[in-house]
């Protein structure tokens, strides 16, 4: 933990501190990014995974690609299944501006697998080896890949695709802590996540079951890594990144003084800042159950948010809710609240 840094360099790309946003399905757009951006701590943020096939006809008021100025430095991640979506793919993501581009090779959800991407394009080493190699040869950006500890667990199998993705290209590693497939009850094996760290030259984050500094903490001491990588636990405490920052990388941060409450309008006021009216609710929905764990009657905020036709009686449910109920008092999760 001593050698830590609190700056990293991905091709000129400046990480201060490697505290990253970890992609998430309809969680990792332009509010959320803002919203942590606002309270600090992160260094590096992800868009929402996107299909490289349909990047070139995607509407640039989409909610996948909106972003602000100060959503900075913005890695956009792809998923992608053949090296001719490359040229046309990158073409758009230089046009918006993005800052580096990421390779989702880990997702396991089957929609991505049955389109080839993800965790399943992982076990094609060839096609990922052709893939990175076209992405590598067409962009000067940072080029980054998002792993899981493979199919089963293999620390040979587990090396040579780290090295290999290093030696086509590759500028840092993201390394989710669970085999393909694993579901998020499985405790991460960060463990496993040195032996990555071990093998390359390039920065690692390692990801997956972070929800507190304490975690955060063995999380590098057992892997080796760089940095860490926020998924779950960063959506339900956004202040856990300056917190990560300052406790752990030294970071000058003050803790803002905000409320939970204060938080969650934050986050409102930033959806209907941001997105189209048909696009709030949504958004708002996938947000809350992970922001209500951290009231003891989460369940019933979530729930009730979850039914509301309109973002409008969703503020009024959220309103009555606060008025109500304390979050708990404590500063981490523990265990038993994940």
């Amino acid at each position: 933990m001593s050698s830590l840094k609190n700056v990293l360099t991905v091709r000129d790309v400046v990480l201060s501190p490697p505290v990253a946003l970890a992609p998430m399905v309809g969680l990792s757009h332009s509010a959320m990014r803002s919203l942590i951006v606002r309270l600090g701590g992160a260094g590096l943020f992800f868009t929402e995974m996107l299909a490289a096939k349909h990047l070139p006809h995607e509407n640039p008021l989409s909610p996948y690609i909106v972003r602000s100025s100060e959503e900075s430095p913005l890695f956009y991640q792809i998923f992608i299944n053949e090296t001719e979506c490359v040229p046309a793919a990158l073409e758009v993501l230089h046009k918006l501006g993005a800052d580096g581009v990421d390779i989702n090779l880990g997702c396991p959800a089957p929609q991505v697998r049955r389109r080839g991407a993800g965790s399943f394009l992982a076990e094609d080493r060839n096609r990922v080896c052709d893939i990175v190699r076209e992405l590598r040869a067409k962009t000067s950006l940072p080029l980054t890949a998002k792993i899981r500890l493979g199919r089963k667990l293999d620390r040979e199998n587990l090396q040579d695709f780290s090295k290999m993705l290093e030696d086509e290209g590759v500028d840092l590693l993201s390394v989710h802590a669970r085999i393909h497939g694993e579901k998020f009850c499985r405790r991460p094996r960060w463990q496993w996540v040195s032996y990555v760290t071990e093998h390359v030259r390039i920065p690692v984050l390692v990801n997956g079951g972070i929800f507190s500094v304490t975690d955060a903490r063995k999380a590098l001491e057992l892997s080796g890594a760089d940095g860490v990588m926020l998924g779950r636990g960063g959506v339900t405490q956004p202040l856990l990144f300056a917190r990560i920052a300052r406790e752990i990388f030294g970071c000058p941060l003050p803790i803002p003084s905000v409320s939970h409450a204060e938080i969650y309008w934050q986050f409102y006021d930033l959806l209907v800042a941001r997105f189209a009216p048909e696009r709030r609710l949504g958004r708002l929905k996938q947000y809350t159950p992970y922001f209500a764990a951290n009231y003891a009657f989460g369940h019933s905020l979530a729930t009730k948010v979850q039914k509301s036709k309109t973002i409008e009686e969703a503020r009024d449910i959220a309103e009555e809710f606060f008025a109500r109920n304390v979050p708990r008092d404590c500063a981490d999760f523990s265990e038993e609240q994940r």
